[in-house]
C-alpha cells in the first residue's frame, strides 16, 4: 500500500460495477468515494423533473444549463443502510437517479459542455486533498490525468445488462432485460462518440475485464497492484 494517500481514477463502460468496486476500495483503504456518474444522474433527474429533458431522449441543452446554478450535489455515508448516498439539494436521491428513465437520458445530458465543465470543476475540488477513489467516464483522462492509479473497467454488454437487470429487479423495477441491454449499448455508443470528453482508456490505465470475476476477485486484483505502489 502506498505510504502517502493517492488518487485512484476508475473509468469504464456503464454497468461494469465501477461504483461498487470504487466503494469497496474506499472502504478497504479508508479513502473518500466520489461517484461522478451519480453527479451527472442527479443533474439529469433535476432536469427531468423540471421539463428540461423528457423521456424519449429529448434534451433541451439551454434549459439544462439554465438549471445548473440551482443544483447542489454532495455525498454521505448512511450507516443505517450501509451505503454511500447521493444528495441533491439536501434530498437523498440514490434510488431516484438509478431508474431506467434517468439511465436513458444521462448520456446526452452528460455530453452538454457546460454540464461537464461544472461537474469536472466540482470533482477536482472534491479530490484536492487526495485519498479519494472516483469513478466515471473521463476521470483518468480529464478530471485527474495525474492520478497515481488509473483503472479502466470493461465487460461484455450482455453481462452488464444482466447485472443491471438483477439490480433493478431487486428494487421492484420491471424493466425488461431487452430494454436494459438496448440502453447499455446505446450508452456505450453515446459515451464513446460524444464530442466532449468521450469515454476512452487513458494510456497508462490498467484494464480490468470483470465479466467473469467476483467482487472478491476484483479486490484481490487491486490489492496486488496497491501493494506494488
Amino acid at each position: 500500500m502506498p505510504s502517502k494517500k493517492i488518487t485512484i481514477a476508475i473509468d469504464g463502460y456503464s454497468s461494469c460495477g465501477k461504483s461498487t468496486f470504487a466503494k469497496a476500495i474506499a472502504k478497504e483503504y479508508g479513502y473518500i468515494f466520489i461517484d461522478s456518474g451519480a453527479m451527472y444522474r442527479a443533474v439529469t433527474l433535476y432536469a427531468l423533473n423540471r421539463g428540461a429533458v423528457t423521456v424519449g431522449k429529448s434534451v433541451d441543452a439551454a434549459k439544462v444549463v439554465a438549471l445548473l446554478p440551482a443544483i447542489k450535489i454532495g455525498f454521505q455515508f448512511n450507516a443505517n443502510v450501509g451505503r454511500f448516498e447521493t444528495i441533491l439539494n439536501g434530498e437523498v436521491v440514490e434510488d431516484a437517479i438509478r431508474t431506467i428513465d434517468v439511465s436513458n437520458l444521462v448520456s446526452p445530458v452528460s455530453a452538454i459542455g457546460q454540464v461537464r465543465e461544472q461537474m469536472v470543476a466540482l470533482q477536482q475540488v472534491m479530490g484536492k486533498e487526495k485519498g479519494i477513489v472516483m469513478d466515471g467516464r473521463d476521470i483518468g483522462t480529464v478530471v485527474f490525468p495525474d492520478a497515481e492509479l488509473k483503472i479502466f473497467m470493461t465487460a461484455d454488454p450482455k453481462v452488464r445488462a444482466m447485472r443491471r437487470f438483477k439490480e433493478l429487479q431487486e428494487k421492484g423495477d420491471n424493466t425488461t432485460l431487452e430494454a436494459i441491454e438496448a440502453n447499455v449499448r446505446s450508452r456505450d455508443h453515446m459515451d464513446e462518440t460524444r464530442d466532449i470528453s468521450p469515454l476512452r482508456r487513458a494510456d497508462d490505465a490498467l484494464i480490468l475485464d470483470n465479466g467473469n470475476m467476483t467482487p472478491a476477485e476484483q479486490m484481490v486484483w487491486v490489492k496486488e497492484i496497491m501493494n506494488k505502489l
